[in-house]
């Protein structure tokens, strides 16, 4: 865009030639940028320029926003102040008296201003913009210069209003007259009042900007006489009822300050100087017929919107004053924007600064955040108001006037908080509508604009002037002369003689007996504290109040007002606190509430063994046996035992396993530090044991943990040896040692041509179809050896790995927001779609998931996720810790209505820390729950930086996403990886695991029975004497691919027997049958090989049972035992290996498959689950009767597991 030279008319502006200032926006700078953040950039040729008229409050508050949110780069932002100071705190000018010192009152240091990139902000100070041109899209300013804009925002706030009988021009001549807007007049005042006959002030106004001007002068020590004229009975009436103001006002005589109320100024005495003639103030003449006599008036009776620029510019003002906005806050002139007091929203201008923050944050979202996203409105803006005056903290918030409402007002207020109330409880909403949150927690919610500068705006600050909270009451340019409050009731003055005691008291304005509202009152005139707090009668919802002396509720109060949500208890409370007694925990579970299904294990027994001395989860393991059936109960298991040993006054025991003396976070963060990369390294480095090779729980922990820092393919030969049942062949293995395949569709989406080309995959390898619970497609049954056959149709039709087995990002669940829903506020289906593929493959603790839903109708169910989010009107509100499973939870709110673009932000950083702090197969659910400090520390972390990580979290998980790449598609296309997994690495040949059936027309499993009976496999069952077996050549080391980082694995068929062979570094080969006898699943060639106490052993993938690989004793179940082989490598060096065997007829008569494949006639006649069968009545045709059926789960044994 280039600049545009337009000749300045002579019309009040500099003569001379006009000087266009170019305003194209420069290159953009990425030094530091991210790649991501290279990449959301917008081109040079798309970037806009806004320009900014203003560089008070609420300008820098919109340009700060401006520069937060527009992660594109999108605009450049000018900005002209008319002062020679950077943009500073008007309501702190009352501290200016005390230090002088204009940096104290800077809202950004200089820094701030240097450190922004000049090719996205640039600032003029001392430069007035004098008239905007919106055709030519223009403006002028009085240094003669001319700017292009896009976009132009005006924030030219309000200038002082002056009583009737005062011109302009009067208060510019006379000495001793000042009002209190800006440094420049503080600086006046302070000059003026060092003079040796200026020793009385008075200050005209009591409200909000009176009282601080008051306390201003006040503070100067060459004034000992101040008084201050109100024509209320008492201050802030506009803030206070006649019981609150009685007691400021006591509060303010307390000081030596006098108050005149009920009388109000008609005429300035004035006396002319005897040396420049000009008049010089005296006095005031006042209503009553008095003079009262001064040397110095401020005026402070409240404000006046600078509209000038905009009238001069053809821009449509009110009659009472402002610039008229919409609701999008854009002005009758296209492209021009007004923000802050200047602004006049339907008939009404605010003089305080939150509703002028809450208008830039409109703007500033509109502009940037629109792309997936309704833009926003304006509302009614929240009037709440807290300061410190004379001394005095005062407090008023909600509709603190709603009890001097007429009748019918009050009932439609009351109708109002109720229906709001619906919509909120449907909303952002913490743990459980108004009960006792599940993990009893904090309800308090964190409202979050993230912002490298710790100096940012916010809706507490309140801009002190004297237009407060009623909007469209008295003009200045027409105040009531009879001492009225304008729009409130008359309020007399109380009997100054009359003491209260303290008391609460129950009372409304009148008493009828179906009053809409009543009041809670407290007055304590000894500490000067004074609380009335509105409720509607049934005491359901809390409308507004006010407060002096004790304000420590207000920003507690002010977010239940907010919420509209009913109140979970009574109004007393909020003052007298709620009655005594006994805690009630109700999270801890009974002694008889079953905690493993497995082994039926109580919560009780857990307690006795530790009371008995159990002193190690090992230990509770050998004498309970619980969690080590499934282990799906272990999360659960640890939590108890850690209480209980708390509970017994013992330090729990937080090491990972015997292997390392240290706790998961502690080895995660080791590791990364010594940038140790794979198993052996972290053994020899922190292991107890450097030659151990491990177990099954540091294994598959120490796998986790570095897919979590370099997530290099984990089927590489020095990571496959950590992976667990799933992750070994890249999907989830089933109960007859198939495999489910889930391919991944980003949010729930997925093409019709995608659809068929799953259909065909599924009928040509015979696969079980179902949609899974994350709105994806599940295929079960796949052969080993078909995996990668499978995976590269999928890959070849656009699908990618969909993470189903790996303790990763499994889904992000949405609704269709605004793609179709005509509720959608925000869309939920592009937001999902962009978190899946970010935080896919991204491996954890424990699987995580996601939600996203577009409204407060909450149809993703996001609030029952690890992470959630749900649109606002202003943004998103984000959610936490959520899950379902064996113990839910609902999650819990965490940052409210945060803009699009800084989402990911926030669980970039809140993912990172849980992959770095959490305890191995723990949930975020729990690892929230757990947390010390809770949710509210967790909030000081991740929003706003306490510990100063934030930067590497982001940059850590910057780099972990970076490193994606589909695992089934590097499977696919790297032959040493894609050779493993064949069935048998000595024969193509394939054989079933297990026998189909047909059920609702499709193939499944047959069933297991409810229990087998115990099986002792020994090689002493072989008819062959052990003499006459043979070195039989299996394989060769090629197809083992054995090394000395890890261990590695594979099965064989001999005869009609299977066998699994085992290498292990140092150690040598091993070999052992391959089915596991708990449930006779052909698996124990995927099983972990670990090393403990008793020696080398593989424990089972599917319910972890651990069999010695050199004598085949089970190490947790003594009612099984397998059978074990001695294996070698050929010692003439051609790498063969051998395993010691029997001939195969006589292996078979023991070892044989189809003899202990698991059959459904078979299942029946050993006795099905009773208790699962089902009756169906249904079309001709159909089974009328299902079969029994066996625990088609049975091993897995608990409906609380968390796969």
């Amino acid at each position: 865009m280039a600049p545009v030279a337009v000749e300045a008319k002579q019309n009040g502006e500099p003569k001379g030639e006009p000087k266009v200032i170019p305003t194209d926006p420069p290159a953009l700078d990425t030094e530091g940028l991210s790649a991501t953040e290279k990449e959301a950039l917008v081109p040079q040729d798309e970037r806009k320029v806004i320009f900014v008229v203003g560089l008070g409050m609420v300008g820098i508050a919109f340009i700060e926003k401006m520069l937060n949110l527009d992660t594109e780069g999108k605009y450049f932002i000018v900005t002209c102040g008319e002062e020679q100071h950077l943009a500073y705190n008007r309501v702190g000018l009352t501290e200016y008296f005390e230090h002088r010192n204009v940096d104290d009152l800077l809202l950004n240091p200089p820094s701030w201003y240097a450190k922004h990139s000049p090719s996205r902000f640039a600032y003029h100070l001392g430069e007035t913009v004098l008239k905007i041109d919106p055709e030519a899209h223009t403006v002028h300013t009085d240094k003669n210069h001319i700017f292009k804009y896009d976009y132009c925002v005006l924030a030219t706030g309000s200038g002082a209003g002056l009583p009737p009988f005062v011109s302009e021009e009067q208060a510019r001549e006379t000495a001793g007259v000042f009002v209190y807007r800006n440094i420049a007049d503080l600086e006046k005042i302070i000059d003026y009042g060092d003079k040796d006959d200026v020793t009385r002030a008075v200050v005209v106004g009591g409200g909000l900007l009176g009282l601080e001007a008051a306390k201003a002068v006040y503070d100067l020590p060459t004034v000992p006489d101040v008084s201050i004229i109100n024509r209320q009975a008492f201050p802030l009436s506009r803030q206070l009822d006649a019981d609150a103001g009685e007691m400021v006002l006591r509060k303010i005589e307390a000081m030596g300050v006098s108050v005149l109320t009920n009388v109000a100024p008609t005429e300035m005495v004035t006396e002319s100087d005897p040396e420049t003639g000009k008049p010089v103030f005296k006095g005031f003449k006042m209503t009553d017929g008095t003079v009262h006599d001064a040397d110095l008036v401020i005026f402070s009776i409240g404000i006046k919107p600078r509209d000038e620029l905009a009238r001069q510019s053809g821009i449509e003002c009110h009659k009472r004053g402002g610039v008229v906005v919409h609701e999008d806050l854009q002005t009758s002139a296209k492209d021009v924007y007004a923000l802050g007091e200047v602004a006049n929203w339907k008939g009404n201008t605010y003089g305080l600064i939150s509703p002028g923050i809450e208008m830039a944050d409109i703007l500033s979202f509109n502009l940037t955040q629109t792309g997936g996203h309704a833009p926003r409105k304006m509302n009614d803006p929240d009037l709440s108001t807290k300061l410190k005056l004379m001394g005095v903290d005062v407090a008023s918030f909600g509709d603190f006037f709603a009890d001097q409402s007429p009748y019918e007002k009050q009932l439609q207020k009351v109708d109002q908080a109720r229906h709001q109330s619906q919509e909120a409880q449907e909303a952002a909403k913490p743990n459980g509508d108004g009960k006792k949150a599940m993990n009893g927690e904090s309800h308090a919610t964190v409202t979050v604009e993230l912002d490298e500068d710790k100096k940012t705006q916010n809706g507490t600050l309140q801009q002190p002037m004297d237009k407060q909270n009623k909007p469209s009451g008295t003009s200045l340019d027409n105040p009531p002369e009879d001492g009225s409050k304008g729009d409130n009731q008359t309020a007399e003055k109380p009997d100054s003689k009359t003491v209260s005691l303290p008391k609460v008291s129950h009372s409304s304005k009148s008493a009828r007996k179906d009053e809409p509202i009543k009041c809670l009152t407290y007055k304590d005139p000894f500490g000067s504290i004074y609380k009335k707090y509105i409720f509607s009668a049934d005491g359901k919802y809390l409308l507004g109040g006010m407060m002096i002396g004790d304000v420590s509720d207000y920003v507690k109060l002010v977010s239940i007002v907010k919420k509209r949500k009913p109140l979970d208890m009574p109004p007393s409370q909020f003052i007298i606190g709620a009655k005594s007694g006994g805690e009630d925990d109700g999270g801890d579970l009974d002694d008889d509430v079953q905690v493993c299904s497995c082994h039926n294990v109580v919560k009780g027994q857990i307690a006795s063994c530790v009371k008995d001395g159990c002193t190690s989860l090992g230990d509770l393991k050998t004498s309970t046996k619980a969690g080590t059936g499934c282990g799906g109960c272990m999360p659960l298991i640890t939590g108890i035992f850690n209480a209980e040993m708390k509970k017994a006054g013992v330090e729990a025991n937080t090491d990972l396993c015997p292997h390392f003396a240290m706790s998961r976070q502690d080895l995660f963060m080791t590791v990364k530090v010594k940038e140790l990369k794979t198993l052996q390294e972290i053994m020899t480095t922190l292991g107890n044991e450097p030659e151990s090779i491990g177990c099954e729980i540091c294994k598959p922990a120490i796998g986790s943990i570095l897919s979590s820092i370099y997530n290099e393919h984990i089927m590489k030969p020095a990571h496959i040896g950590n992976q667990d049942s799933n992750d070994k062949y890249l999907a989830n293995i089933q109960r007859n040692g198939t495999f489910s395949v889930i391919p991944r569709m980003a949010g729930g989406e997925v093409k019709p041509e995608g659809l068929i080309v799953i259909g065909e995959v599924a009928r040509d390898y015979g696969l079980y179809t179902k949609i899974t619970g994350g709105v994806r497609i599940d295929m079960f049954g796949a052969k080993r050896a078909d995996l990668p056959d499978i995976w590269e149709r999928l890959i070849k039709a656009g699908f990618e790995s969909g993470h189903a087995y790996g303790k990763s990002l499994r889904t992000v669940k949405s609704c269709v927001g605004t793609t179709w829903c005509r509720y959608g506020i925000g869309d939920s289906v592009g937001l999902a779609i962009q978190l899946e593929n970010r935080y896919r493959g991204v491996r954890s603790p424990h699987k995580f998931k996601g939600g996203v839903s577009g409204c407060i109708r909450e149809c993703a169910e996001a609030q029952g996720k690890d992470f959630g989010l749900i649109a606002t009107d202003k943004g998103w509100n984000i959610f936490v810790g959520g899950n379902g499973g064996s113990t839910p939870r609902h999650a819990t709110l965490f940052a409210t209505d945060v803009p699009p673009s800084k989402v990911i932000k926030i669980l970039d950083r809140f993912l990172m820390f849980y992959i770095r702090t959490a305890d191995r197969l723990q949930r975020t659910a729990r690892w929230v729950e757990s947390f010390d400090g809770g949710i509210e520390k967790l909030k000081k972390i991740i929003l706003q930086d306490e510990l100063g990580i934030c930067g590497d979290l982001e940059r850590e998980m910057e780099k972990l996403v970076g490193t994606y790449e589909c695992e089934w598609k590097k499977a696919v296309e790297t032959p040493e990886i894609r050779k493993q997994f064949r069935q048998f690495i000595n024969t193509d040949e394939r054989v079933d695991q297990a026998e189909l059936i047909t059920e609702r027309g499709q193939k499944r499993p047959a069933d297991w029975p409810k229990n087998y009976e115990g099986i002792k496999m020994s090689t002493s069952q072989i008819s062959t004497p052990k003499e006459q077996w043979k070195w039989i050549k299996v394989a060769h080391v090629d197809d083992l691919r054995p090394n000395e980082e890890n261990t590695s694995h594979a099965a064989l068929k001999y005869g009609e027997s299977q066998l699994a062979l085992y290498h292990v570094p140092r150690k040598g080969y091993f070999a052992t049958q391959q089915m596991c006898p708990h449930k006779r699943a052909f698996v124990l060639d995927h099983g972990i090989v670990g090393d403990g106490p008793k020696g080398l052993y593989v424990a089972c993938p599917l319910h972890k049972r651990g069999f010695q690989l050199e004598t085949g004793e089970c190490l947790n179940d003594e009612q099984f035992s397998i059978m074990s082989f001695e294996a070698r490598e050929d010692a003439d060096g051609t790498g063969d290996i051998e395993v010691l065997l029997p001939p195969k007829d006589a292996l078979d008569a023991v070892l044989g498959t189809d003899k202990w494949l698991v059959k459904q006639a078979q299942s029946e006649a050993l006795g099905l689950n009773a208790a699962t069968q089902i009756k169906i009545v249904g079309p001709e045709g159909a089974r009328e009767d299902e079969p029994e059926k066996a625990e088609g789960g049975g091993g897995c044994g608990s409906n609380k597991l968390e796969w």
